[in-house]
């Protein structure tokens, strides 16, 4: 017979690996989100606390390409 309920093959080592996900997941955006806004305040930037907003809401929502992408558009606009 075929139990109901019982233990998930690699159900601790899918945890961990979602967990790590998750949490690079995270760091991406706000560390380049950071780096954002540092630059964007040493550069007397109106829009720094946008453009770091900005960067984490698009990391969040496209994960590793968001954050990025955002940060390049502030290198090649924001920047002035």
């Amino acid at each position: 017979m075929v139990p109901l309920f019982g233990a998930i093959p690699g159900g601790p080592e899918l945890l961990i690996v979602f967990l790590m996900f998750g949490a690079f997941g995270l760091l991406i955006p706000v560390g380049v989100a950071y780096w954002v806004y540092q630059d964007a305040t040493a550069r007397r930037n109106d829009n720094a606390t946008v453009w770091a907003i900005a960067t984490v809401v698009a990391g969040l929502f496209a994960w590793i390409v968001g954050a990025p992408a955002v940060a390049l558009l502030y290198v090649l606009v924001g920047r002035e």
